[in-house]
């Protein structure tokens, strides 16, 4: 019997991958990745360097992305078909091999691998890599620590609907806000209404050769879905 090993690998600097990560794909047989139809996805980027050669490849291409609002019952069925296909192949593959996932940041915190995690229960073996944060890559891209003392520490998609984001940021002392994309004029005019739209920073690609970090307010036009904003906390300090 093999298993499926999903392995964290960081917020998109190769050499923040972990060892263990590093040590599960180089031993790999069979590697299985997330990705949009037509690109060479993310995950797979990052694994350049650490695939073996002969590796068996499995591109998981997402049926839709933002062609379908999350909201929508088909989106939901669309989705559900697609995590049920891949959840059966990775586990008849694990029934005689070890098979690699490939997961960025941390499997476990958003990550598309918990919607086959929780379909292979009792189907396969399972191991979960944790890898560094996207979130946390990116706050230390900012150079500035996000949170002090007691500051509570609020993270939110910027999908949520503006009355509840509005809240969201004004209760709390430090923020994250992840898959922001289309969703930024919502977001500056929550930030504008909780009255902390000039503390706001915007990091996008975080860790990676391209990275770029700047003030949300200086900033016009669109920006990338995996795009960070982030309000560092300002609390107690020794």
């Amino acid at each position: 019997m093999g298993k499926v090993i999903c392995a964290g690998l960081g917020p998109g600097d190769p050499e923040l991958m972990s060892v263990k990560s590093w040590r599960a794909i180089q031993g790999a047989r069979h590697v299985a990745y997330f990705r949009k139809e037509g690109r060479k996805g993310q995950a797979r980027t990052l694994a350049d360097s650490v695939l073996p050669d002969g590796v068996i490849e499995h591109a998981m291409e997402y049926p839709v992305t933002t062609e379908i609002h999350f909201s929508d019952p088909e989106y939901n069925r669309v989705m559900a078909a697609f995590y049920d296909l891949w959840a059966d192949t990775l586990a008849e593959i694990s029934q005689s091999e070890d098979v690699v996932v490939l997961c960025e940041g941390d499997p476990f915190l958003y990550g598309s691998y918990m919607h086959l995690y929780t379909r292979l229960q009792g189907r396969a073996e399972q191991e979960i890599i944790p890898g560094i944060t996207g979130m946390s890559g990116c706050w230390t891209a900012s150079g500035q620590p996000i949170t002090w003392g007691d500051d509570v520490l609020t993270v939110a998609m910027a999908t949520l609907p503006e009355e509840e984001l509005t809240r969201r940021i004004k209760e709390t002392d430090a923020l994250v806000v992840m898959k922001i994309g289309r969703n930024l004029p919502k977001l500056r005019r929550a930030l504008e209404a909780a009255g902390k739209a000039d503390d706001a920073w915007l990091v996008e690609r975080g860790t990676m050769p391209n990275q770029t970090v700047q003030k949300l307010s200086e900033i016009s036009g669109d920006v990338p879905y995996f795009s960070i904003v982030l309000i560092h906390g300002q609390g107690r300090r020794p």
